[in-house]
C-alpha cells in the first residue's frame, strides 16, 4: 500500500485529536505529546485517514482512525470499523482504487488467530533468517502484485494476491463486493515453516 503520509502541523493536529479523542478508550492521546499524520483515500469520497502517534513511550504508541464528515471510527483491528465506514462516508470501488482497498483492509484488520500479510516481493517479509540465494531466487520469481482479475455483474471484484499467515505463505483469490465486504478462496499453499518474524498483534 501506498504510504503517502502528510505530517499536520500542531494546530491541525489538535483539530483532530479534537474529534478523535473521546473516541479512545481507556486513555486519550496527549494533546502535547502526539504526532499526527494523514493520508487520503482514493476509495472514500468523504473520509480521511490518520496516524496518531504518543511519543512520550518507546517505542511511540500508535493509533489510527478514520475521520469522516459527522463521524470517527477507530481502528480497532476487526472489519466492523471499515465496513461502518463503507456504509457511512461514500465508499467508491473502482478499476483504480479496488487493489489499495484490499490492501488497506489487510493493513488493519486482524483475526483471532493472527493476520493475513499481503507479499507483493520479497523484500516485503520479515524474515529471521534470509533463505541462501537459490531459495530467495525461487521466492522473488513466484510473488507479484496484487491483482484484479474480473469483476461479476453484481459489482464483485476478483482478485488474487499472495499472503503470509504466521509462518506460511499461500495464494489466494480476494472477493470484494460493492460495499467492500471482503473474502478469500482458493487459498493454495506456496511455502510453509518459513524463518520469519511473526506479525505481532497490536491494540
Amino acid at each position: 500500500m501506498s504510504s503517502d503520509w502528510q505530517k499536520l502541523d500542531q494546530t491541525a493536529a489538535l483539530k483532530i485529536l479534537e474529534k478523535v479523542n473521546p473516541h479512545i478508550e481507556p486513555v486519550p492521546m496527549s494533546l502535547e505529546n502526539t504526532s499526527v499524520r494523514m493520508r487520503r483515500l482514493p476509495f472514500y469520497k468523504t473520509a480521511t485517514f490518520y496516524e496518531m502517534t504518543d511519543l512520550s513511550v518507546v517505542p511511540g504508541a500508535r493509533k489510527y482512525a478514520l475521520v469522516g464528515e459527522n463521524a470517527v471510527y477507530v481502528v480497532n483491528w476487526t472489519n466492523e470499523t471499515i465496513y461502518s465506514a463503507n456504509e457511512a462516508e461514500g465508499l467508491d470501488l473502482t478499476d483504480q482504487s479496488i487493489t489499495e482497498y484490499v490492501k488497506f483492509f489487510f493493513s488493519y484488520v486482524r483475526g483471532r488467530h493472527g493476520r493475513f500479510v499481503i507479499i507483493e516481493n520479497f523484500d516485503e517479509i520479515k524474515w529471521q533468517n534470509e533463505p541462501p540465494p537459490q531459495g530467495r531466487k525461487v521466492i522473488q520469481e513466484m510473488l507479484y502484485p496484487v491483482s484484479k482479475l474480473s469483476q461479476d455483474p453484481d459489482g464483485t471484484y476478483n482478485l488474487e494476491a499472495f499472503m503470509l499467515f504466521k509462518d506460511s505463505l499461500f495464494r489466494t483469490l480476494v472477493h470484494v463486493d460493492a460495499q467492500g465486504t471482503v473474502s478469500m478462496s482458493d487459498e493454495e499453499l506456496k511455502i510453509e515453516g518459513m524463518p520469519v518474524i511473526q506479525d505481532v498483534m497490536m491494540a
